[in-house]
C-alpha cells in the first residue's frame, strides 16, 4: 500500500501525562477526562502499528466491517461506522480504487449493492489486524488479560 501523505498522521498528538506536583482538582474524578487521555495513548498505538500504510481508524474499521459481513450494504456499513450514508459511499469507493474491496449487486434486488472484500483486501486486512492488534495489546500489558476483558466490558456498558 502507499505511504499516507503526512496531513494524514498526528502531528503534535503526544499522550497526555498526569504530570506530578499538579493539582487535577475534579479531572482525576471525570470518566471523560481520563478516557480522553488514554484514547490518545492508544490512537498512537494505532498509528504506529499502521505506520507506512495508508490507513485511517475509520478506513480500518470499514474494512474489518465489511471483512466480517460479506455484502454489506453501505447503509449498513455507515451505521456501524457512525457516519451518513454518503461518508459510506466515499469510504467504499476508497477501498474500491485500491483493489481492497468491491460492490456486487445483491441477489434478489438489483437496486442494492453489497461489499466484499477482494483477495488482496482479505490479505492486507488480515495483516493490518495482526499488527494493530499485537500494538493495542503491547500497549495495554498494564493490565492482567482480566482486567483487560473487565475494561472493555466496562467500556461498552457505557457506550451503550
Amino acid at each position: 500500500m502507499n505511504r499516507l501523505p503526512s496531513p494524514h498522521r498526528p502531528r503534535a498528538l503526544a499522550p497526555i501525562p498526569h504530570v506530578a506536583g499538579v493539582d487535577y482538582d475534579v479531572l482525576d474524578e471525570l470518566i471523560g477526562y481520563t478516557l480522553r487521555r488514554a484514547q490518545v495513548a492508544m490512537f498512537l498505538a494505532f498509528h504506529e502499528a499502521t505506520r507506512g500504510l495508508e490507513i485511517t481508524p475509520p478506513r480500518f474499521t470499514a474494512l474489518v466491517i465489511v471483512g466480517a459481513n460479506p455484502g454489506i450494504g453501505q447503509s449498513a456499513l455507515g451505521q456501524v461506522l457512525g457516519i451518513a450514508r454518503s461518508g459510506a459511499m466515499m469510504l467504499t469507493d476508497w477501498m474500491e480504487q485500491r483493489g481492497l474491496a468491491e460492490r456486487h449487486q445483491r441477489p434478489g434486488d438489483r437496486r442494492a449493492w453489497g461489499v466484499y472484500l477482494t483477495a488482496r483486501g482479505e490479505r492486507e486486512v488480515a495483516r493490518m489486524k495482526r499488527r494493530v492488534l499485537a500494538e493495542d495489546r503491547r500497549r495495554s500489558a498494564k493490565l492482567g488479560a482480566g482486567e483487560r476483558r473487565r475494561l472493555l466490558a466496562l467500556l461498552k456498558k457505557l457506550a451503550g
